[in-house]
């Protein structure tokens, strides 16, 4: 049994340590706080317990004593407990008084240092904390102090004089009084300060202002915790070196529809961009009952002249069963394959298969006009095998029935809805918080009007609609709905680079 007290980083959850991820993935129970980033919780075990105790200003989900007794009784249990913090747990963490209620109980624990959103923001927003020329010193402090309090735990006049860039935490509420103790303590009122709101994530915005103006600047701006103040000459290095702020799609949040199996590289790319992503698969891929088609298939894969994979998972799938069977990639020796879309061609690379067809359209009919061009025309007495998901559309293989190829269809897996982020996109939609909705297959579409109506997004026209391709465009304008962003090229990175040009119509790039 042990605990560890875990840096959840900044925000930004590639900031998380190795170390960290580690613990997160091997920990029976994780205990998590507010300003940690949920999509860290992924990285946990299927079966392991996860509680929440974030707390924030006036709301505590736990008393912070209670806290401190749930880990030491989990780890009584016999369990490894993961106690996740935002930013580092030793600074402004409160993990020093948990590790020594912790060390007072006899439990073992260890302290995981993370990424501060003291270094972080400021970093995101073009602000290095020392620099030759501005700062040779940094110096963190609590702006939570109240200032009504007689005496004060800190030397205004100390840190004015001090030469050091000043960096107060969660001090908004306080920053008038904060920015008025240090110009009467000898600061200059032309100082350079600045205000960095959620730093390293997507809803990252920063100002820079004299201090003697920070507080009114700060008001009209409508800046509020949690947001780093930062005092000294290093702040006016922001405008040249704010790099985060300018990626393309920051501020923008932006669903993703796909299964979680699939959902990673367009995710991945989004946020890349700079997008919040909010990842609501509206299926699950699981497991079928019965594979006594797919078996019967791979067990006479010498019967076919092509097998065609409409899929990732598909691939996987096949895969798992071929394997079982003690057969490898040399089963399929004999047959020419096709992969729809260059995801699934690749997934079939990484199995040792090139594909010897991939369409430039995703589409029935175009799928069938290529494989036709590579047989000469002549589709009489080819026989195909099409590996799909279940209760998949029949267009493809009717299509190819018509030019006279034989077909037989095996389902791989099945897709199951999944309403699990139902509630999270309600909420954002509602609040006009919601950029954009995207849609990889007409399933993502049909699935998601199941947990969220199609007259709850008519009366959000600013949330627009992104479709892979004509036909998901079509199951869209079914329902009634507009697709507002469609690419000319039906892939997931095409998808990603016209929801880009969309949002930044300026930028360089192909048009929606």
């Amino acid at each position: 049994m042990k605990v560890s007290l875990l840096g959840a980083g900044p925000g930004d959850p590639g900031l998380l340590t190795l170390k960290a991820k580690h613990v997160l993935e091997t920990a029976d129970v994780i205990v998590y706080d507010a300003l940690a980033n949920d999509s860290l919780l992924g990285y946990a075990r299927p079966d392991a317990e996860i509680i929440y105790v974030g707390k924030v200003a006036g709301n505590h989900a736990l008393p912070q004593p209670q806290i401190n007794q749930l880990l030491i009784d989990k780890a009584r249990e016999g369990k490894n407990v993961a106690r996740l913090k935002g930013g580092d747990p030793y600074i402004f963490g409160r993990g020093g008084e948990e590790a020594l209620e912790l060390l007072r109980a006899g439990v073992p624990f260890e302290e995981v240092p993370g990424i501060s959103s003291t270094i972080a923001a400021p970093a995101y927003a073009g602000i290095p904390l020392t620099h030759r020329d501005f700062a040779s010193s940094v110096t963190i402090i609590t702006g939570h102090e109240n200032p009504d309090k007689p005496g004060s735990a800190h030397n205004w006049q100390a840190l004015a004089q001090s030469g050091s860039t000043l960096v107060f935490v969660m001090g908004m509420k306080n920053l008038p009084d904060i920015a008025a103790r240090l110009l009467e303590a000898g600061l200059a009122p032309d100082t350079p300060a600045a205000l960095i709101y959620r730093g390293t994530t997507p809803r990252q915005r920063s100002i820079v202002s004299p201090l003697s103006d920070l507080p009114r600047a700060a008001v009209e701006a409508r800046f509020t915790n949690p947001s780093i103040i930062v005092v000294g000459r290093v702040a006016s290095l922001h405008d040249e070196l704010n790099w985060f702020e300018q990626r393309p799609l920051l501020g923008r949040s932006v669903v993703v529809t796909r299964a979680r199996e699939q959902a990673s590289g367009l995710a991945a790319t989004l946020t890349e961009m700079g997008a919040e992503v909010i990842q609501c698969p509206t299926i699950r891929i699981r497991p079928l009952d019965d594979y006594s088609a797919l078996d019967a298939a791979a067990d006479n894969l010498a019967l076919y002249d092509w097998i065609i994979f409409t899929s990732v998972n598909g691939v996987r799938h096949f895969w798992q069963r071929l394997e079982a069977k003690g057969r490898d990639s040399r089963a399929l020796a004999g047959c020419r394959i096709a992969a729809i879309g260059p995801a699934t061609a690749e997934a079939l690379s990484v199995r040792g298969i090139r594909a010897d067809f991939i369409p430039a359209r995703y589409v029935a009919e175009g799928v069938v006009e290529g494989l036709l061009a590579r047989t000469d025309g002549r589709a009489d007495g080819l026989r195909m095998l099409l590996v799909r998901a279940e209760k998949a559309r029949d267009v493809l293989p009717e299509e190819l029935r018509k030019a006279g190829c034989a077909i037989d269809v095996a389902h791989a897996y099945r897709t199951v809805p999944d309403e699990g982020r139902r509630d999270d996109v309600l909420e954002r939609l509602q609040a006009g918080r919601l950029s954009c909705v995207s849609f990889g297959s007409s399933s993502t579409v049909e699935n998601f009007l199941k947990i969220v109506p199609a007259e709850t997004l008519k009366a959000h026209p600013e949330c627009v609609l992104a479709a892979i391709g004509p036909v998901t465009a079509e199951t869209l304008a079914k329902h009634g709905l507009t697709c507002g962003i469609q690419p000319t090229e039906f892939t997931i990175p095409a998808l990603a680079e016209a929801i880009r040009a969309h949002f930044s119509p300026d930028a360089t790039g192909a048009a929606n």
